[in-house]
């Protein structure tokens, strides 16, 4: 007769209160008796009661370590929803701009006078100089001054009244327009807009260049990254055979490790340290980490092939780079064009703001329009964008469902 098998008892109730127990004591001891700060105590304590639960429940010990990470990641990096609430009423003047007190609005009308008065100095200033012959760098007459005060004094007796208070309006819209901020309405002029399609295409073209270097070094290099496609090209059994697939791998990974180690933000400021401002600066960032991206993915995508392709191309007596044409690649090939697509996407909009630090592309324009507040125009730029990645990555879903 067989032998019954007995169920497994359950593990007694203060087993798991241990673990709870300890997480408890720790924080309230840390946090009160040391003046410790609440998280930081919290993450002391659920790693004491992790490593307590290894002797009594086991299961509970990985929950408390995350707790652990957990609380602690969100200590140091200032997670506060609550501060989020509080200053929700700042978002929206941010986004939509603020209301100008009458105080500001008179501030703003006798700055545009002030504005408008030195626009009528400078355009009699112009004239003067054009009426005497005289370019802006030329010895000015001493009585310079003197006929520029008349020339603005006649042009002001130009214009009527309701003239000048038409420029002056304009000139304190315009200044009204930047103390009010907010990034809605967008900018809608076609100048403006022409403007920012120009530099948009210099960030495609960044963007195409940059994904197509590393997709023409990664794929050949990913061939030394993978220990099934380096047994292929080298087959031997000898000590030295063995040696070189095996530092090949390492040395081929570490590169790639240490190309795609820096964000493309800091190799661009790299490139344009070295080779100066420009687009092409971007265009070498880009390369590098999408090199090191790429050739870590097709290497891992090699490693996975199915063997009995290779096998049945091989047991044919094919050289070793017939077999990398035939069996290999092929499997791969799915995974390549996907993965490049992809990062082609991702370095659009990565592309998109190296322009911050001089490597081309709309992030200079982005740059610009925030540091002179012209938020509206920034807005715009970014719905480009936006609509830009949507289409590329329609695009790219076409050619991935049509030819993988």
């Amino acid at each position: 007769m067989a032998e019954s098998i007995s169920p497994k008892r359950p593990a007694p109730v203060w087993r798991f209160a241990i673990p709870l127990l300890v997480l408890l004591a720790l924080t309230l001891l840390l946090s009160l008796a040391s003046g410790m700060n609440p998280g930081t105590a919290l993450a002391i304590a659920a790693v004491g009661a992790g490593i307590a639960s290894v002797f009594t429940v086991p299961k509970f010990a990985a929950p408390l370590l995350i707790l652990a990470v957990l609380t602690w990641s969100a200590q140091k990096s200032d997670l506060s929803p609550i501060t989020l609430f509080e200053n929700r009423s700042r978002a929206g003047e941010y986004l939509f701009g603020r209301s100008l007190s009458e105080e500001e609005h008179q501030r703003v009308y006798d700055q545009a006078q002030r504005t408008t008065r030195l626009s009528l100095r400078s355009e009699a200033e112009q004239q003067v100089l054009k009426d005497l012959g005289l370019n802006r760098n030329d010895p000015r007459p001493e009585d310079f001054d003197l006929l520029v005060d008349q020339r603005a004094v006649l042009l002001r007796s130009s214009l009527t009244d309701e003239e000048w208070e038409r420029r002056i309006g304009r000139s304190a819209s315009r200044a009204a327009h930047e103390r009010r901020g907010g990034f809605f309405p967008i900018e809608t002029s076609k100048d403006s807009i022409m403007l920012y399609l120009d530099a948009t295409l210099e960030t495609i073209a960044i963007a195409i260049w940059g994904t197509l270097i590393a997709f023409v070094f990664a794929l050949p290099f990913s061939l030394l990254a993978s220990k099934r496609s380096l047994s292929i090209l080298s087959t031997g059994t000898s000590v030295f055979h063995l040696m070189f697939r095996r530092l090949g791998t390492f040395l081929t990974r570490r590169g790639f490790d240490s190309c795609r180690g820096f964000n493309e933000f800091v190799l661009a400021l790299i490139f344009v340290a070295v080779i100066g401002l420009g687009p092409f600066a971007g265009v070498l960032a880009l390369a590098v980490h999408t090199f090191g991206v790429l050739g870590k993915v097709f290497a891992d995508a090699i490693d996975t092939i199915r063997q009995g392709e290779v096998e049945g191309v091989l047991a044919s007596g094919s050289p070793s780079p017939h077999v990398i044409s035939y069996a290999v690649l092929p499997q791969v090939f799915p995974i390549v064009i996907s993965q490049t697509l992809l990062r082609f996407e991702s370095n659009v909009r990565s592309a998109s703001v190296l322009g911050l630090v001089g490597a081309g592309g709309v992030g200079f324009l982005i740059d610009a329009k925030l540091k002179s507040y012209q938020f509206q125009e920034v807005a715009t730029i970014m719905l480009i964008i936006i609509v830009l990645v949507t289409v590329i990555d329609f695009g790219c879903s076409w050619i991935v469902r049509r030819f993988v």
